[in-house]
């Protein structure tokens, strides 16, 4: 059964681009638009890895991570943000927030498949 993919942002466009690579290698994906949405998400569905913007409306997210890492289904899930900032006080943040890494955009595809490959095994 292929593992499913949470991911959380803002611009459709990198929903799409992130969809089309992920289940181009085989795995599913579900789409939130925004940080609020993405909780709600995790809360009804099984996930198991987390791919989330930082910066967005509603919830950022930080705030998101925070908010996933107190479901008991989502102990031990992989939680990545994926943004333009590459600041390490907020790596720092979202890392103690509970983060399990953070990709940086612009980034390719193969990298993407890459990095859930490594962390989903």
């Amino acid at each position: 059964m292929a593992k499913t993919i949470l991911t959380v942002d803002d611009s459709a466009s990198m929903r799409q681009m992130i969809r089309l690579a992920l289940a181009g290698a085989g795995y599913a994906v579900l789409e939130a638009a925004d940080g609020a949405q993405g909780l709600a998400t995790a809360r009804g569905r099984a996930v198991d890895m987390v791919l989330t913007d930082l910066n967005m409306p509603v919830m950022d997210g930080v705030t998101l991570v925070k908010e996933l890492r107190k479901l008991p289904t989502l102990t031990g899930v992989p939680i990545i943000l994926v943004t333009t900032e590459s600041d390490a006080e907020r790596k720092a943040q979202a890392k103690a927030a509970g983060a399990t890494g953070w990709i940086t955009k612009p980034f390719q595809s193969s990298q993407l498949i890459s990095l859930a490959k490594k962390v989903l095994g």
